[in-house]
Formats: structure tokens, C-alpha cells, sequence
């Protein structure tokens, strides 16, 4: 699995000499194909295990309680997971762009986010600038990217604490905000949060932000973080118009 390090190395090379691009698109094409094959044989029978855990639970759901049966659970549906995203990641360079309105795109996310935090002890707030432009862009990637920096955000958070997302446009680009009073994030942690497999969630399966970051170098973006421990951190989203 390349790291973000190495696609910049990558693309280094590839504009370098016009020769190294048709290699190692093959080679990235090639391993983009492998890690579906693997996935594809990993989901069929990971499908049936997890049906028949769902039978069982209807017939017996006396085993529910029981602690080993969700340990059980819990490790499938964490396999689960890391397959869907391990797709994602796979397809994140592959964009299906469409013509559409940035506000009113941001205005569905920041109205999906807000329900979540409902009588809940998170106090979420926004900002959408009245001069955000129309866009062509993947419009459910980035939906992904932004919702999963705001999950984190919610994450990050132990008990009461605050979430602002802020979009508007500065110097030819959209810039999107999203800032977190939450436990913040380490100088070391933050050079590797971007890296495939690397997290530091109990329950992670560490492809979130990778997905993030390779979408948004799709769309010739660029991410920052900029954090302090104890205090919280902030997501920078910048997207060219």
C-alpha cells in the first residue's frame, strides 16, 4: 500500500520524463486491480458469516448479552468496515464530477452533521459565505471527506465541547474550516494522521483520513491540520475554483 509520501514521489516522477508516467500509471492501475481481487474474495464469505450471525441472533437472542458473542460482533463488523473503506480508498483517485452549487452543498452537510448533535453535548455552529461559487467536483466524495473530518471532530471530543465548519473563498479557492475544542492532536501524530493504517482510535481502521487526503489531491486541493494537545485542532480544506 503506497503512502501519501509516496504518490507525491510518484507524481514527481512522473513529471520528470513523459516515459515514467505510462509505468507507473500501469503500476498503480495494477495494484489498484489487486486490492479489489482481495477484497472481492474477503467480502463473499465475511457476507455469509455475518448473515448467519444475523439468523442466529433472531432464533437465539438470548446470545446477544452474551460478552464473547459481541466481541464476535463487533470484531465482523470492524472487518466490515475496513473493507468498505479499503474500497473507498482504492476508488479515491476516481472522480465523477458534476456542475453543482457549493452553498447548497455545504448546506446539506452542515444540516446533516447538526442532527446528529441534537440535545446532545456538543454545541455545533457554521459559517457558509453568501459568495461561494458553483463548482465541478465529486460531489459524494467530497460529502465523505467532509463528513469524516466532522465525525472525527465529534470524536475527539470527551463530554461537552464546541464544532465550527466555516467555508468561503479565499485567493481563487473554496476554503472549508472545521475547527474542534477536543483532545487535539500530537506534532508526530500529525505528520502521520494522513497515512494509510495509521490511527489512534481504539475502534479505527485508520483509512479515514487517507481517503480524505487522496480526494482532495484529486480535486488539486490541498489539507492541513494544525493542532494543539488539550485544546483542539483545525481541519484546512482548500478546493481551486
Amino acid at each position: 500500500m503506497f503512502t501519501s509520501t509516496d504518490y507525491d514521489k510518484l507524481e514527481q516522477l512522473m513529471s520528470e520524463k513523459p516515459e515514467n508516467r505510462t509505468l507507473i500509471q500501469k503500476l498503480l492501475s495494477s495494484q489498484e486491480e489487486t486490492i479489489s481481487a482481495i477484497s472481492h474474495e474477503i467480502r463473499n464469505p465475511l457476507t455469509l458469516v455475518y448473515s448467519t450471525l444475523q439468523f442466529l441472533e433472531s432464533r437465539h437472542p438470548e446470545i446477544i448479552s452474551d460478552r464473547y458473542w459481541r466481541s464476535m460482533r463487533e470484531d465482523i463488523e470492524y472487518m466490515k468496515q475496513l473493507l468498505e473503506e479499503l474500497s473507498s480508498l482504492n476508488h479515491s483517485t476516481s472522480l465523477s464530477r458534476s456542475v453543482f452549487s457549493f452553498r447548497e452543498f455545504m448546506e446539506h452537510i452542515v444540516l446533516s452533521f447538526a442532527s446528529s448533535c441534537m440535545d446532545g453535548p456538543i454545541e455545533f455552529t457554521s459559517f457558509l459565505s453568501p459568495s461561494l461559487p458553483t463548482v465541478c467536483a465529486d460531489r459524494t466524495k467530497l460529502k465523505e471527506v467532509f463528513l469524516n473530518i466532522l465525525r472525527n471532530a465529534a470524536e475527539s471530543i470527551n463530554g461537552s465541547g464546541s464544532i465550527r465548519l466555516e467555508a468561503f473563498v479565499q485567493n481563487h479557492n473554496i476554503a472549508v474550516q472545521i475547527e474542534d475544542s477536543g483532545c487535539g492532536i500530537s506534532e508526530e501524530q500529525q505528520n502521520q494522521i494522513f497515512q494509510p493504517f495509521v490511527t489512534y482510535k481504539s475502534n479505527g481502521t485508520g483509512l479515514g483520513l487517507a481517503i480524505v487526503r487522496r480526494v482532495i489531491d484529486a480535486h488539486e486541493g490541498q489539507i492541513t491540520v494544525t493542532s494543539t494537545v488539550g485544546k483542539g485542532t483545525v481541519f484546512t480544506i482548500l478546493l481551486p475554483i
